[in-house]
């Protein structure tokens, strides 16, 4: 395994959010497998970020940020639903990121959690589009989580055995394929042969 960190992103602001205690659960199982990974709370987001100026001249705080993006094997993003789509926050940190080199072949995982019945389904398939757009490597198996509110104790640990078990395979799978493919990406092109 790569000794390149995952970045563990949970995609809300929100303080005490259930994305950030899902992450903090999610960044814990791998280094529990003595996978490298990194969280990245947006509540880490500078305030000056926020300001139209920071399009065009990044404050300090974001390009540290950015930083750790770009130094990731891959992206493990914690999603909530908010208003039937991903947080505005989220798209506003991917935003403000480097084109096109922030997720070019960057391999990207997912897990949606709501307090609804469909667990972020759409948050997921709206960010699927987005990491698409982006040229990212999407793995293919997502980890919904309905209910959120019930899966958790009050020191945030989970509660769910069924959905932990998915967490692990999710997680030990995605690790896998982030690894092949940051092995893979500094194979030579084969030369264009028209």
């Amino acid at each position: 395994m790569s000794d390149r960190p995952i970045l563990v992103i949970s995609g809300t602001n929100r303080p005490n959010a259930n994305a950030l205690k899902l992450a903090r659960v999610i960044t814990a199982r791998y280094q529990e497998r003595n996978i490298a990974a990194e969280l990245l709370s947006l509540t880490e987001l500078p305030r000056e970020i926020f300001d139209g100026s920071a399009y065009a001249s990044k404050p300090p705080g974001m390009v540290a940020l950015q930083q750790r993006v770009l130094d990731a094997i891959g992206l493990h993003v914690i999603t909530p639903e908010y208003n039937g789509s991903f947080p505005g926050v989220l798209k506003y940190f991917i935003d403000m990121l480097k084109f096109p080199e922030s997720f070019e072949r960057k391999p990207v995982a997912f897990v949606g959690e709501a307090a609804g019945l469909w667990g972020a389904l759409r948050s997921v398939e709206q960010l699927q589009m987005v990491f698409g757009y982006r040229n990212a490597f999407v793995y293919p198996d997502r980890v919904f989580i309905p209910s959120v509110t019930s899966k958790f104790d009050a020191d945030g640990n989970l509660l769910d055995e069924a959905i932990a078990q998915r967490l692990s395979r999710q997680l030990i799978g995605f690790a896998h394929f982030a690894d092949h493919i940051d092995g893979s990406s500094h194979a030579p092109e084969t030369p264009d042969r028209r």
